[in-house]
């Protein structure tokens, strides 16, 4: 076996464009700032991580620039001269020196596990309980779209790639107005698909009473983070009178968020993210306490590229409580890729790239390219 040591952490801002705005409850993202990380094994090996965050600080108070100054220096002295075997000791020892800032220790989290992966010559999933699952279904989000587009983009998608299940953006606009568009979206496409709206936490507890039956009647079937995230007595509410499954989003961040959504009962599903859990270990456990609660886990997204993608797809085919599906569709949301074997979609599912780590390798002309000067 190679040397495991870790001798090297580089990391890169990458401006990677998307092929069309993609709009959120408060914000419009034309490209996606992706902090590439590099780390490197004294034996040679090389893995990779992203750390992402859906289009700016304004989700969890993090961004590319935020990520790249902690990953270079606390969390890579913490880091530099261990074995990388030592993974677990690490994590608890950036989280001793580094309060939060869980999107950059995912980033670097991600890069150390694919590199030990790669080492092994395994897939990432092997060193995350084992591989039972090869695809996963693949919900396609639209962001907030006029009616028009948003009906072509349903049409586009489904016979490009088989997609029955859409996510539609809230929050942003007058929520009449939003729930009559929604409304005829729905209406206006085949009856044998699937929708689902989030709000990104931006409805008071009068707004989602009001208008989630109005949305619930018209065909939606699930609402996510419909209400503010540290309001857990509001969704546990909305879980108990709306009469469709809720998902927690902004409201679990850690494991210990997850144990008060279980404990409250103010869910039915819950949304993994390995960016904002930071990285692929608190994934895990969070997931636990959901599969232990009765909670369905869906794989999420903050629109990461594809080694971030492929990382959490290796996680959601490791993980049985993933039983709720995934959106890990960021990759195709860019203009351009920079890996050399892009991720398959299919038939409404997501495959999962197999190789060793994460399967994918780089395409360094592409990322040089994007690289911010």
């Amino acid at each position: 076996m190679s040397d495991l040591t870790i001798d090297r952490i580089e990391t890169r801002i990458l401006d990677v464009p998307l092929i069309r705005p993609h709009g959120f409850a408060t914000y419009t993202a034309t490209a996606q700032p992706i902090l590439l990380v590099s780390v490197h094994l004294a034996g040679g090996v090389v893995g990779f991580g992203e750390g992402v965050v859906p289009g700016g600080a304004w989700w969890g108070g993090e961004n590319a620039e935020t990520m790249k100054v902690m990953v270079d220096g606390e969390l890579s002295q913490a880091t530099l001269g261990r074995d990388v075997t030592e993974l677990a000791g690490i994590a608890q020892d950036w989280n001793r020196s580094v309060a939060n800032m869980r999107f950059a220790k995912a980033a670097l989290e991600i890069a150390l596990f694919d590199a030990w992966a790669r080492a092994l010559d395994v897939p990432l999933a092997h060193l995350l309980g084992g591989q039972f699952r090869n695809e996963l279904d693949c919900v396609w989000a639209l962001g907030v779209l006029p009616l028009d587009e948003a009906i072509a983009e349903v049409n586009e998608r489904r016979e490009a790639m088989g997609t029955r299940a859409f996510k539609l953006k809230m929050g942003s606009g007058d929520p009449a107005v939003d729930s009559v568009r929604i409304a005829e979206l729905i209406a206006n496409t085949d009856d044998d698909l699937s929708y689902r709206i989030d709000v990104n936490a931006r409805w008071d507890r009068l707004t989602a009473l009001r208008y989630l039956p109005k949305l619930r009647d018209a065909g939606v079937e699930l609402f996510e983070q419909p209400t503010p995230a540290d309001d857990v007595e509001t969704l546990r509410e909305l879980t108990a009178r709306v009469g469709v499954p809720v998902m927690a989003d902004e409201s679990v961040c850690s494991p210990a968020d997850a144990l008060r959504v279980v404990r409250a009962q103010a869910a039915d599903v819950i949304a993994i993210k390995t960016t904002k859990l930071g990285g692929l270990l608190e994934s895990k456990k969070t997931a636990a306490i959901a599969e232990a609660g009765g909670l369905a886990c869906h794989g999420a997204t903050s629109l990461e590229g594809p080694f971030g993608t492929a990382a959490s797809l290796h996680f959601a085919a490791s993980t049985p409580a993933v039983t709720f599906g995934t959106e890990l569709f960021g990759p195709l949301l860019l203009k351009e890729n920079y890996v050399q074997e892009e991720i398959r979609y299919q038939g409404g599912k997501v495959l999962v790239p197999q190789g060793p780590g994460t399967g994918l390798t780089p395409d360094w002309d592409k990322i040089d390219f994007f690289t911010r000067k």
